[in-house]
């Protein structure tokens, strides 16, 4: 493998080549103005994506047109504004292939859902955001209406909280480095706890945040290493503060959700080893759930996918590759 592609697999250039020349710039704009369309429905002019990315109008305006002639948005000419096109949408529609794999997914979620009153979601990082692939929540969830493509902010999460902490110190500390050259607000947030962060996932194998981002809202976090993305996916859940304060946190919710993230673990492990395209044996998966102690079930689930094989926990990851 060459020294680039070298670099570009460490942690998926997110963080690790911060600063360094061989970035091409139109395509990283280009990328930036498509992050500007949250949803398949956003609608946005020149202006409106100039103000949102920091580029110059002329910038935009060149680039919306290139992107406009690949497909990668469509322009409306009665609004005057763009959209995202179909070229992109079939080029996430391709990341997200192995319905299976999906599925299971979302069911483990739903799993925890109904025993918890919360959002629970399986979130990918995107540069200073996370984005929701997956979500579930009980019909008395309160607070909180996430859903799949939601983004959400790295900084001030339980979500990105997990994920930064999940870096090795020298690729995290590269991160919030380029955060506060390009989101220096968000950085003020993040950067004063790190160092916590990282105890916390190191002593215990999950991040809390209470009142961070909403003073109604408290979330936890466990981070995922994922062979599919290489890099950290994190699985996380908000719960209403008045309900579920911190202490309750670590004593109810805590259990659950490594548990959830040890499972998820082994489901994208199996994955990457083809174990979803054949061998599927329809055997129940149990995971312990704190406060009833009575296992949850999971219909439908490779032997294999279920528990064979204990997900690593981010503390034991190596660091040659930005995990820890």
């Amino acid at each position: 493998m060459g020294r680039r592609s070298e670099r570009l697999s460490r942690q998926g250039a997110l963080a690790g080549d911060a600063g360094e020349g061989d970035v091409i710039q139109v395509v990283s704009r280009a990328f930036d103005v498509l992050r500007c369309f949250e949803g398949h429905e956003a609608r946005l002019g020149n202006l409106e994506i100039s103000n949102r990315c920091g580029l110059p109008r002329s910038t935009v305006s060149r680039l919306t047109h290139t992107l406009t002639r690949m497909g990668q948005l469509v322009y409306l000419p009665r609004d005057q504004k763009y959209r995202i096109g179909p070229s992109a949408v079939a080029m996430s529609a391709s990341m997200m292939k192995g319905a299976q794999l999906r599925s299971m997914i979302r069911q483990r979620l739903q799993e925890v859902a109904e025993q918890l009153p919360g959002t629970v979601g399986f979130v990918v990082p995107d540069r200073f955001h996370l984005v929701y692939l997956q979500f579930a929540r009980s019909a008395s969830a309160l607070g909180l209406h996430e859903g799949t493509g939601s983004r959400i902010s790295m900084a001030s999460t339980a979500a990105g909280a997990a994920y930064t902490a999940a870096l090795s110190p020298e690729v995290g500390d590269a991160y919030i480095a380029e955060m506060e050259r390009e989101a220096p607000e968000a950085a003020k947030i993040l950067r004063p706890r790190i160092e916590a962060n990282r105890q916390s996932l190191h002593e215990r194998g999950y991040v809390t945040a209470c009142g961070l981002w909403s003073p109604h809202i408290n979330g936890l976090a466990v981070p995922i290493w994922s062979p599919q993305y290489q890099t950290f996916v994190v699985v996380t859940i908000g719960l209403l503060s008045a309900m579920y304060d911190e202490q309750r946190l670590h004593a109810e919710v805590a259990p659950v959700m490594v548990a959830l993230g040890r499972s998820l673990g082994s489901l994208m492990e199996g994955a990457e080893g083809d174990a979803f395209n054949n061998r599927i044996s329809r055997k129940p998966v149990a995971m312990a759930v704190h406060n009833n102690n009575k296992p949850i079930n999971s219909e439908g689930v490779d032997e294999l996918e279920a528990g064979t094989r204990r997900a690593r926990p981010a503390r034991s990851l190596r660091a040659g590759d930005g995990r820890r």
